[in-house]
């Protein structure tokens, strides 16, 4: 049975497990509980363009409340995604897809890539609560979270689509449409290649491997 099949299958038993493991089974209640279907507001836009104009400088916090920039990994690529830790769906299967396609890469290059976990919450998704979520997914995916204007700034960067939806009838309060790219970042801030929600980790794998190599080779 190949990965991809395998995650078709198991996926969404692995998120749930995810789920319990960052203690956010209590939520799933609230957002599946109105009418038996999934709550809005974890929307995926499935277009990009303007490549040249995709990322930026940005100054965000981390779970230990450090300073992190654009300059604080040097020579990494960066893999990033936003997020919120709130999101019932896209979030968790986005980062567990990412998640198995780190394990497939060759240790040499894992330790090329530093991947990033923004969130698009910054009200709610405090520093401990973006580093635990990070966490519960890969050992190298840090969280970051800051003010509403450091947060939005750096969406605006990355041309991220996030827009609260508010939710009056349910004790979650609100949820946030959002779009769901992981973006992967060459050392000197260019965009070297994305994917999106639903790609597969051999995919997603395949595609580091394929940036990698050919930046490596010139």
């Amino acid at each position: 049975m190949t990965r991809s099949s395998l995650i078709s299958g198991l996926g969404v038993v692995a998120v749930v497990v995810l789920v319990l493991a960052i203690g956010l089974l209590p939520r799933l209640g609230v957002w599946f509980g109105h009418d038996g279907t999934a709550a809005t507001g974890h929307g995926v836009t499935t277009t990009l363009t303007g490549e040249a104009s995709i990322g930026g400088p940005f100054t965000l916090v981390n779970g230990a409340g450090e300073t992190v920039t654009e300059s604080s990994f040097p020579g990494q690529y960066l893999l990033m995604y936003f997020g919120y830790t709130y999101c019932p769906d896209v979030c968790p299967s986005s980062l567990y897809a990412m998640s198995l396609a780190l394990q497939d890469l060759e240790p040499a290059l894992v330790d090329k890539i530093q991947p990033l976990f923004i969130t698009v919450d910054p009200e709610r998704d405090t520093q401990a609560m973006v580093a635990d979520y990070a966490a519960a997914f890969h050992p190298k995916l840090i969280g970051l979270t800051g003010t509403s204007e450091q947060v939005t700034a750096a969406a605006r960067a990355w041309r991220v689509y996030y827009q609260r939806v508010d939710m009056p009838d349910s004790a979650v309060g609100y949820l946030i449409d959002h779009s769901a790219f992981l973006y992967l970042m060459r050392p000197d801030g260019g965009l070297a290649t994305f994917f999106r929600h639903g790609d597969q980790p051999d995919a997603i794998a395949a595609g580091l491997r394929a940036a990698l190599t050919q930046d490596a080779s010139g």
